[in-house]
């Protein structure tokens, strides 16, 4: 992946490493032995019919992959070896399942697919939120609410589906392998009464109870803490068990999503992130906060 606008996607991954991250390790592969062979993606692209940027978005990982293809590239790339050949083929069946959430296509977006394609096989997520909890730790209730937000016009069956599409996201959680998760909240996030005050007593509750497990680290950044360093909007940092894969920053808009993997771009917003770690209250002191606030949710202000 480089620096680019995600408007459209496909239908990926499984829990764990899933086929969005098979695809970018294919995809790395195949680029390296191209490379090697000093074989241009023009070239390459009309050895299987296609075009140069069609080479481009396979070595990205950002399409999905025909045996066929890859058979022929590797052979045009000298790879003669049946064992490695096998491999490479095998990677790219693996890489072309289609991911759990495809019976949801119809109700979100290409772009967030493919989000939940790199969440599903990260190690470790990091996000800063500055309006809502983060979707992962968010219960039924207050998910539902968020949604309604955004589609207020949408048949009851559509809102389940919307909301179960939500609870099946969670289960990474609860995943043998289930990845680490850092989530610095703003403040206003809890002080915002979305859905009411029982569905922000039982959604501040959660929390309660997420910062309690072994794999969330879950920070609160206090009004008195003033501006900081990622006042321009949430963001998520996803990092990869596979060392050949560089970490992702994700950044979500209102109707497409921004995915960054240039080591500049992404230590930028590390950096960000280190800072309002700092910024926030030390995540010992996250159960007695959220203690605190949930006796104050609903009092006049």
């Amino acid at each position: 992946m480089t620096r680019s606008q995600v408007s459209a996607g496909s239908q990926e991954e499984a829990p764990g490493s899933g086929p969005t991250v098979l695809r970018i390790l294919l995809g790395a592969q195949l680029r390296r032995l191209r490379e090697a062979k000093a074989i241009t993606r023009e070239d390459a692209g009309w050895e299987i019919r296609a075009s140069g940027s069609k080479i481009s978005r396979m070595e990205l990982g950002r399409v999905s992959f025909k045996e066929r293809d890859v058979a022929d590239l590797l052979t045009l790339y000298g790879v003669t070896d049946e064992a490695e050949r096998e491999a490479l083929l095998a990677l790219a069946r693996q890489a072309n399942n289609p991911g759990w959430w495809q019976q949801f296509s119809d109700i979100m977006p290409g772009w967030f697919q493919s989000y939940l394609g790199l969440e599903a096989a990260a190690s470790l997520i990091r996000t800063y939120e500055i309006q809502f909890v983060p979707g992962l730790l968010q219960t039924p209730e207050y998910a539902r609410a968020v949604i309604m937000l955004g589609h207020a016009g949408v048949t009851p069956e559509e809102m389940d589906r919307r909301v179960e599409l939500r609870r099946q996201r969670q289960q990474i959680l609860d995943r043998p392998d289930t990845p680490q998760v850092w989530a610095v909240i703003d403040e206003a996030v809890l002080r915002r009464p979305i859905g009411g005050v029982d569905v922000m007593k039982a959604q501040i509750e959660a929390l309660i109870e997420a910062a309690r497990r072994p794999n969330v680290r879950l920070q609160i950044i206090p009004f008195h803490a003033g501006g900081h360093a990622a006042a321009g909007g949430p963001f998520a940092i996803l990092r990869f068990p596979e060392p050949e894969l560089p970490d992702v920053v994700y950044v979500e808009q209102l109707t497409s999503a921004i995915y960054l993997d240039k080591r500049e771009d992404v230590d930028q917003y590390a950096m960000a992130m280190e800072r309002v770690c700092i910024d926030a209250d030390p995540p010992s002191h996250t159960q007695e906060i959220l203690g605190k606030l949930l006796h104050e949710v609903g009092r006049p202000a």
